[in-house]
C-alpha cells in the first residue's frame, strides 16, 4: 500500500497519483508538481489516501509544495496570455496559408513554454511557422497536432443528452467505440442519433457494451418465430434492460396481438446468432462509414 494524492491538470479528465509528503491536502487546493513536461500547477480531486502498489506507476513522483497566492496569480495571468496568443498564431497561420485549425493555446507555470494545439487533415510543415512565432513570443513553441476527438474534450460542449461532454469532464482516456456497439443496443444506425459533437461515435456506447453484449446473445433475433403461452408469434423488438420480449401473435379469425413476455416465458425456435449483428446493408455501412473512429 501507498499514500497517494490525486492531482488533475488543465485540458484532461485524467488523475495523476503524486506523493503527497507531509501535507494534508484537501480537495480544489493548488499544489505544485513536477512532470515529464517540468514544473506544473494542478489540482487535487483526490485528498490523500492509501492505495494498493498495483494502481501506482513507479516512481511515485513527490509533491513540490502548495500553491500560494502568488502561484494562483501566475496561472491566472498565464490564462489571460492565450486570447491574444490565439490571436497572433491564427493570423500568422492565415498569412503562411496553411491548412491548418488553430485550437487552443498553452502556457506552461514556469512560462517558459508556450504549447499551440491544432488539427489539420494531413501533415504540415510548420517550420516556418515557428520561426514566426519565436520572434514574436520569445520563449520555446510547440505546435501539438490533435484529432477531432482532442478537440471537442480540449473546447468542451453539450452533448446530446443535455450534460457537458464526457470526455472533457469525466473521461480519463479514450476508449475504442464500434458500430457493432450500436448494433448490439438496438440503437437506430442514424449517425445524427448516434454520433457526438464530434461527429464521431459517442463515447457513452462503451459504457454498458458489456452488459448489452451479454444480454444480446440470451435474447431471440428480431423476426424469428418463438413460442408463447398464448401460441407462436413472431419477435418484434427485445427489451434488454428487463429482458422482455414483444412478440406479434396472430389469432385464429385472423387478429393479430402485440404483448411483452418475459424472456425466461418463452422457448425460442431457433437460437440468436452472434454473426448476425456483424450483417450491415451497403447503404447502413455507407452512412456510417464517417462516423467510426479508430481512437
Amino acid at each position: 500500500m501507498a499514500k497517494i494524492v490525486g492531482i488533475k491538470f488543465r485540458h484532461t479528465a485524467k488523475v495523476y497519483y503524486f506523493d503527497p509528503k507531509d501535507f494534508d491536502f484537501k480537495k480544489g487546493e493548488g499544489v505544485i508538481v513536477e512532470t515529464a513536461r517540468g514544473v506544473e500547477f494542478g489540482t487535487v480531486t483526490i485528498e490523500p489516501k492509501m492505495v494498493d502498489d498495483s494502481e501506482i506507476v513507479q516512481p511515485l513522483k513527490p509533491v513540490i509544495r502548495k500553491a500560494t497566492d502568488a502561484d494562483w496569480r501566475k496561472v491566472e495571468r498565464n490564462e489571460a496570455r492565450v486570447p491574444e496568443a490565439k490571436r497572433l498564431t491564427e493570423e500568422c497561420i492565415e498569412k503562411r496559408k496553411l491548412k491548418m485549425k488553430l485550437i487552443d493555446a498553452e502556457f506552461t507555470f514556469d512560462e517558459s513554454k508556450v504549447v499551440f494545439y491544432f488539427t489539420a487533415a494531413g501533415r504540415i510543415d510548420f517550420r516556418e511557422l515557428l520561426k514566426d512565432l519565436a520572434s514574436i513570443f520569445h520563449i520555446r513553441i510547440e505546435l501539438r497536432q490533435v484529432g477531432i476527438r482532442d478537440e471537442t474534450k480540449i473546447l468542451g460542449g453539450i452533448a446530446p443528452c443535455g450534460r457537458a461532454c464526457c470526455c472533457s469532464t469525466c473521461l480519463p482516456e479514450f476508449k475504442k467505440v464500434t458500430i457493432k456497439m450500436a448494433k448490439v443496443q438496438g440503437l437506430s444506425l442514424n449517425p445524427t442519433k448516434i454520433s457526438g459533437l464530434c461527429g464521431r461515435l459517442m463515447c457513452c456506447l462503451e459504457y454498458e457494451n458489456e452488459y448489452y453484449s451479454e444480454a444480446f446473445k440470451k435474447m431471440p433475433k428480431i423476426g424469428s418465430i418463438v413460442i408463447t403461452e398464448e401460441g407462436k408469434g413472431t419477435v418484434i423488438s427485445n427489451n434488454m434492460l428487463k429482458y422482455l420480449v414483444k412478440v406479434k401473435i396472430e389469432k385464429g379469425d385472423g387478429s393479430l396481438v402485440y404483448k411483452e413476455f418475459p424472456l425466461d416465458s418463452i422457448k425460442i425456435t431457433k437460437a440468436n446468432r452472434e454473426e448476425d449483428i456483424e450483417k450491415m446493408s451497403k447503404e447502413e455501412a455507407k452512412n456510417l462509414k464517417d462516423i467510426e473512429d479508430e481512437n
